[in-house]
């Protein structure tokens, strides 16, 4: 589920509204490439969109900011992760109800994953093709909650009100100010 075109009118409004360059990535997908392949796509990516940026009518003064959204949102924190790790990191995150936390055990799961469009048994199996084996769920290579954020750039987060990974959100929020990353959180 989520492709190139099923994003592309987000991508476009974003590019237009923003007044930025949007590249958006077809990174592999899972099962047949479970995490972190996406991650390493995500990075691979940034580094040539980096190389490129003049290129994709780009702004070097601005630099390369990673976005997404549910899923997504955990691989731009993730790809943002070893980036900074390996000195490059990015000028920014956009991250929309991010999947935070592969474990799901926020209790927003259970209140919201039921009748708001994303149910928990979904959400549920989602992550077990993202992660065939259970034990890496709280793996800071796959799981942003579990991550060491320290370092990240300047993040826009927005959460939902019945969404159930509104608590993940929420929390990572949170890890995030805790660890002195400017964070501006939006809460729907």
């Amino acid at each position: 589920m989520g492709d190139l075109e099923s994003h592309d009118g987000t991508c476009r409004r974003l590019a237009r509204i923003a007044d930025v360059a949007v590249l958006a990535v077809d990174y592999r997908l899972a099962p047949e490439h479970p995490g972190p392949a996406a991650v390493e796509d995500t990075v691979g990516t940034f580094v040539w969109a980096r190389q490129h940026l003049q290129e994709l009518g780009g702004d070097p003064e601005a630099g390369v900011a990673l976005a997404g959204d549910s899923s997504g949102g955990a691989l731009a924190v993730l790809a943002a992760v070893r980036l900074h790790a390996g000195g490059m990191t990015p000028s920014a995150l956009l991250l929309a109800y991010p999947n935070a936390d592969m474990t799901l055990l926020g209790d927003s799961v259970a209140q919201e994953g039921h009748g708001w469009g994303l149910e928990a048994d979904d959400l549920r199996w989602f992550v077990e093709q993202w992660l065939p084996d259970p034990d890496r769920c709280d793996d800071p290579q796959v799981s942003p909650a579990h991550a060491d954020l320290a370092g990240l750039p300047p993040t826009l987060l927005a959460t939902a009100e019945h969404d159930p990974l509104r608590d993940e959100g929420n929390a990572l929020a949170q890890q995030l100010r805790d660890v002195g990353v400017e964070v501006q959180h939006v809460q729907n």
